[in-house]
């Protein structure tokens, strides 16, 4: 349906419309969903996330910054970073301005006259504006450079109608578009237009909203040294100099205030510290679909390991869990380094290029960014220690990143869509209780409408099925409609009350879990098209680097035909920011013809960039009639 309608309104002449009326329907969708119920209402004495965000207003506009992260903990005690905390004073401020009582000390608590619930409201939609929608624009214009003007816009709508984001930050109610979507995937528009400095800055603001950015952390640290190892020991050097400058004072600048000669005691540090790392909680509250509550049907961890081994086993296996996609980033740049060459070599690798000049100085390893991205922090949301429901929507960023460029049918579609899927599902005990249950069906009818996926077909083409992630997903989704069926007839007995969520738990990890190995196929598939297999070669008996593929780039068919799965005959673009450059398109069959090639996840629109060390041309190859 998204498709028609972008398509009928180009061919109307109403394309340079289209972006502001996806942002007004997105707006009034939004309005729409704050009608509805919220975290905690009418649920007193401690309600819910609703009225800690109001809570952290009241305090940070009515008290000293010093007791920001100690005032009254057992009522909703601070426990985001201070970027946080400064959103909130902004919010308090205004409300303040507006009606006092909305934020009154400690008298306003529990509130929820209509107009403060509006003003609430409307809070999280202005931030959404200013931060989230603009980053998702620049990312549709900048990653899709080489695509058409339709492909871009309807990028842009399927982000803008993330349903996870949708229901916890418009109807649960949290401001996650601030870290999640907008300064994150600021960050990752800065990287693709060579403003390293500026994207690390915007993923320090990203930690410096909420602490669970972290999950992103080793996709994009392995990244920025990955990126000064291209760029050679004396470039690179001054570059990961910068980067940590930059770092360490952005961080120094939002902890600022607890920071001496700026605060009274050099031990206030620790309020934030220890609120933002808490430890002490346990290893899972609710139940949440990752490997630790769904194992713990038959293992009792809580029961039978103390929870000093549990932090430490977390930590392994989510370090275990990342780590491939860690490495296959340092070797990319390892095997496209050009620095140790001589001059020699390099002339004999670039003699070929017609056209020297047009090519652009794109980061290589930047197709890999957004599948490192996705192995991260799911990695983390199914390993890490104290992890909520909600953090569902930090894996589930990269893989709509990924999912709003792919071709239906492909794979990169297929797993987008049962992710985004299975992931709203997983959350749907939470959303029950909030009484989100018609938004929740609402938005997964009208979103999966819009993408033109069907779940019921699904499960009625389940055989013959076409790959293990149709099965899969004619699987689940039977499992899922069971369920929601069941338990609108079925009580749980007594002695199993969280028998439906547990139910919940069983079905959505797998999918999960299969994402997360997926994403580490996926990156060796990527590095493959970058670098091939294997990083030496034999040459008159003795091991040599690997001659990259694409260093010819007079025959641009066999450059392009690197990029396109044997399945999957469309069109191949490219990862990253272009140029805007046109050039004329040719077959992928007959380039596919002439030369072998690595197949990649098999989508044609997934992020990719050309195999060259030094170029990402962004040209693109059209798709056979």
């Amino acid at each position: 349906m998204g498709r028609r309608w972008i398509r009928w309104s180009h061919k109307r002449g109403m394309r340079s419309s289209v972006v502001a009326f996806i942002f007004l329907a997105s707006v009034f969708l939004k309005l729409c969903f704050g009608i509805g119920s919220y975290s905690g209402k009418n649920t007193p004495p401690m309600y819910g996330d609703y009225e800690a965000q109001r809570h952290w207003m009241e305090i940070t506009v009515h008290l000293p910054i010093h007791q920001w992260y100690s005032y009254d903990l057992q009522y909703w005690g601070l426990d985001y970073p201070p970027l946080t905390a400064y959103v909130s004073w902004i919010c308090g401020f205004v409300a303040n301005l507006i009606n006092p009582t909305w934020v009154a000390l400690d008298s306003s608590r529990g509130i929820e006259t209509d107009s403060s619930k509006f003003f609430m409201r409307v809070s999280v939609v202005v931030f959404d504006a200013l931060i989230y929608i603009p980053a998702v624009l620049v990312f549709s214009r900048t990653w899709f450079g080489a695509r058409s003007k339709r492909t871009q816009d309807l990028a842009f709508l399927l982000l803008i109608l993330f349903p996870a984001l949708f229901l916890v930050d418009f109807g649960h109610f949290q401001y996650n578009s601030i870290m999640l979507e907008g300064f994150t995937i600021m960050a990752l528009n800065f990287f693709a237009t060579e403003h390293d400095l500026l994207g690390a800055v915007s993923f320090v603001l990203s930690l410096g909203f909420k602490q669970m950015a972290l999950y992103y952390a080793p996709a994009i640290g392995s990244y920025l040294v990955a990126k000064c190892i291209l760029s050679g020991p004396t470039d690179g050097g001054r570059l990961f100099i910068r980067l940590g400058f930059v770092t360490v004072a952005t961080f120094v600048l939002l902890f600022l205030p607890w920071i001496p000669p700026f605060s009274a005691s050099p031990t206030l540090i620790i309020d934030p510290i220890s609120r933002i790392f808490p430890f002490a909680r346990g290893l899972f509250e609710d139940k949440v679909a990752n490997f630790w509550c769904a194992s713990n049907v038959i293992i009792k961890w809580k029961k039978w390991a103390a929870q000093e081994m549990l932090v430490k086993a977390a930590a392994i296996l989510t370090f275990l869990g990342f780590l491939p996609s860690v490495i296959v980033m340092g070797k990319v740049a390892w095997d496209l380094k050009v620095w140790n060459k001589s001059p020699e070599q390099k002339l004999v690798e670039t003699k070929d290029d017609p056209k020297p000049e047009e090519s652009s100085s794109h980061t290589p390893i930047l197709p890999l960014l957004p599948y490192a991205l996705l192995n991260s922090s799911m990695s983390f949301f199914l390993f890490s220690f104290q992890v909520h429901e909600k953090t569902i929507l930090l894996p589930l960023m990269p893989l709509m990143l990924l999912f709003s460029g792919a071709t239906p049918g492909s794979e990169v579609y297929q797993w987008g869509a049962l992710g985004s899927n299975v992931a709203v599902f997983s959350m749907w005990p939470l959303l029950q209780k909030d009484g989100l249950s018609l938004p929740y069906f609402a938005l997964v009818f009208l979103w999966n409408r819009v993408v033109g996926y069907d779940p019921i077909g699904i499960i009625y083409t389940a055989f013959p099925f076409k790959s293990f992630v149709h099965l899969m997903s004619a699987g689940v989704y039977a499992a899922v409609i069971f369920l929601h069926f069941s338990e609108q007839i079925i009580s749980p007995p007594a002695r199993y009350p969280d028998l439906f969520p547990v139910l919940n738990v069983l079905v959505s990890t797998p999918v999960f879990v299969c994402l997360w190995l997926w994403s580490i196929k996926c990156c060796v598939q990527v590095s493959w098209a970058l670098t091939g297999p294997s990083g030496f070669e034999e040459a008159d008996g003795q091991p040599q680097h690997r001659k990259r593929p694409s260093i010819a780039v007079n025959d641009a068919s066999q450059m392009r035909a690197s990029f396109v799965a044997k399945s999957d005959r469309t069109r191949a673009v490219s990862l990253g920011p272009t140029q805007g450059k046109r050039v004329r398109r040719s077959s992928t069959r007959s380039a596919a013809g002439t030369a072998s090639s690595t197949a990649l996840p098999s989508s044609s629109s997934v992020f990719r960039g050309t195999i060259d060390s030094s170029v990402m041309d962004g040209r693109a190859a059209a798709s056979p009639k």
